[in-house]
C-alpha cells in the first residue's frame, strides 16, 4: 500500500483511515486567511456506509488502498443473497443483495458486473452504466406535445419509476443510466 500526502487525495481514492476502509467522495482544497491550507474530504465507509468529514493537511500521510477488480456474471438470487460466477475460474461467490442498495432492480440475469475486492472481502458491486429496460406503464403519447424539458412518469419492468420524454410510449425498450436513474435513449 502506498502512503500519499493529504493534499493528493482525489475523489474515488480508497483510503485506510481510523481502522476502516473509506472512499473519498468529495474533496475541496481550502486556503484559509490564517494557518495552512488543507483538504476537506468527505469520506464514505465501504463496509457500513457511514459518512465522515475529515481535514487533511499536506503534511498528513494517508494510506491509499488498491482494490482488485474482477468481472463476474450474475447467476441468481436466493434469500437476499446474490450469486455471481467468476468468468475465468468459474468459482461462485454469494454476496448480500443490500451491497447494491437502490441499484438492485437494475441487476439482470446473466449481467456481467465488476466486483471490487480488498483481499478476499468483496466491498462493492458496479453495474454497467447503461441498462436496457422495458416501459410497463406510462401515459399515452400526446401529439403536438413538444415543449422542451417536459417529461412524464413511467414504470419500468423492474418496478423502478423514472421520468421519460413525451414521445416514449408503453412497451418500448429504453436505455437507463444506473447511476442517475435517468432515461438515456431508446434501445
Amino acid at each position: 500500500m502506498a502512503k500519499i500526502n493529504g493534499n493528493e487525495i482525489r475523489p474515488g481514492n480508497i483510503l485506510e483511515h481510523d481502522n476502516g476502509l473509506w472512499a473519498a467522495v468529495k474533496v475541496s482544497h481550502v486556503k484559509p486567511g490564517k494557518g495552512g491550507a488543507f483538504a476537506q474530504v468527505e469520506l464514505k465507509n465501504l463496509r457500513d456506509g457511514r459518512k465522515l468529514n475529515e481535514r487533511f493537511r499536506s503534511a498528513d500521510k494517508v494510506e491509499q488502498v488498491r482494490l482488485d477488480q474482477k468481472d463476474q456474471q450474475f447467476l441468481f438470487e436466493t434469500d437476499g443473497m446474490l450469486t455471481f460466477m467468476d468468468s475465468e475460474s468459474f468459482e461462485q461467490i454469494e454476496l448480500p443483495a443490500d451491497l447494491l442498495g437502490d441499484r438492485r432492480p437494475f441487476l439482470q440475469d446473466g449481467m456481467t458486473v465488476t466486483i471490487e475486492y480488498y483481499g478476499e472481502e468483496a466491498l462493492n458491486v458496479s453495474l454497467p452504466q447503461k441498462v436496457t429496460c422495458t416501459i410497463v406503464e406510462t401515459e399515452p403519447v400526446v401529439k403536438g406535445q413538444t415543449a422542451a424539458n417536459s417529461f412524464k412518469p413511467a414504470l419500468l419492468d423492474n418496478g423502478v419509476r423514472i421520468t421519460v420524454p413525451p414521445f416514449v410510449g408503453q412497451d418500448e425498450r429504453i436505455i437507463v443510466n444506473t447511476e442517475t436513474f435517468e432515461y438515456s435513449e431508446r434501445a
